[in-house]
C-alpha cells in the first residue's frame, strides 16, 4: 500500500497584511479521511491550495511524505488528484478528448478505463460533445468522476457537490464508497452530506487570529 502523509508546522498564510489563518500544525495521514470546515470565505480552500502545493504559505513548514521518502512541493501534484469549483476543464475539447488528456498524466484506478469512466458518469451519449455544452451539474461531475478514477494515493475535494441535485449528492457518495477507501482524502466543505464520512475534522476558525503585519 502506498502511503502519503502532509506534516504542517505552525503554517499561517496572509494576503497582504491579513492573515487568512495561522498556527496550524496538523499532520494529513495514511489513508485517513479528513474535513477542513469552515463558512464560505474562511480560508478552507486556500488552505487546500496551501496543501496541494499551488500555494506558498507565508510562514511555517509544510514536509511531505511518499513511502516513507520525502517530496519536494513542486512535485507534489503527481500523487493528488483534485476535483474544485475553480479548476476549469478545456471547453473546446469533447468529454473524449478530456477523459484523453487527464490520464495521459494520472493512471487509471484498477478496473477502470476510459469506458469504465464515461459509463460511470452516463454520458454515453455525450462522447463526442464539447465541454462547452455540458451543464454546470456535467461538468461538475465530470471534474469528481476524473478525480476519484485516477490512481493517485491522496483526493482533494473542494465543495465537490456543488452545482449538484440531489441524484447528484448520491452519485457523489457512491464514488466515496468506491473509490476514497484506500487513499488520503482530504474535503473542504460546510455541508455535512459532502464530509459525514470524514473520520477527522479540522477547523479552520481554530486557525484565526487577529494580527497585523
Amino acid at each position: 500500500m502506498n502511503s502519503i502523509s502532509i506534516s504542517l508546522q505552525n503554517i499561517g498564510r496572509r494576503f497582504n497584511r491579513d492573515w487568512i489563518f495561522r498556527g496550524v500544525d496538523y499532520t494529513f495521514t495514511g489513508t485517513n479521511s479528513y474535513a477542513i470546515l469552515g463558512p464560505n470565505g474562511s480560508g478552507k480552500s486556500t488552505l487546500l491550495q496551501v496543501l496541494n502545493g499551488s500555494l506558498a504559505p507565508s510562514v511555517g513548514k509544510l514536509k511531505y511524505t511518499y513511502n516513507d521518502a520525502e517530496v519536494e512541493a513542486g512535485e507534489v501534484y503527481q500523487h493528488l488528484s483534485l476535483a474544485a469549483p475553480y479548476l476549469e476543464l478545456i471547453e473546446e475539447f469533447t468529454l473524449n478528448e478530456v477523459i484523453d488528456f487527464h490520464f495521459k498524466f494520472k493512471g487509471y484506478k484498477a478496473g477502470i478505463d476510459k469506458n469504465g469512466v464515461i459509463e460511470l458518469l452516463g454520458m454515453q451519449s455525450s462522447r463526442n460533445k464539447m465541454i462547452r455544452y455540458f451543464s454546470s451539474g456535467m461538468k461538475q461531475r465530470l471534474k469528481l468522476a476524473l478525480a476519484f478514477c485516477s490512481n493517485t494515493p491522496m483526493l482533494m475535494l473542494d465543495e465537490p457537490t456543488s452545482n449538484l441535485d440531489s441524484q447528484g449528492v448520491d452519485w457523489y457518495l457512491s464514488l466515496v464508497q468506491k473509490f476514497a477507501a484506500d487513499r488520503l482524502t482530504i474535503v473542504c466543505s460546510n455541508q455535512q452530506h459532502e464530509y459525514g464520512f470524514c473520520k477527522e475534522q479540522l477547523n479552520i476558525s481554530d486557525y484565526k487570529k487577529e494580527a497585523k503585519g
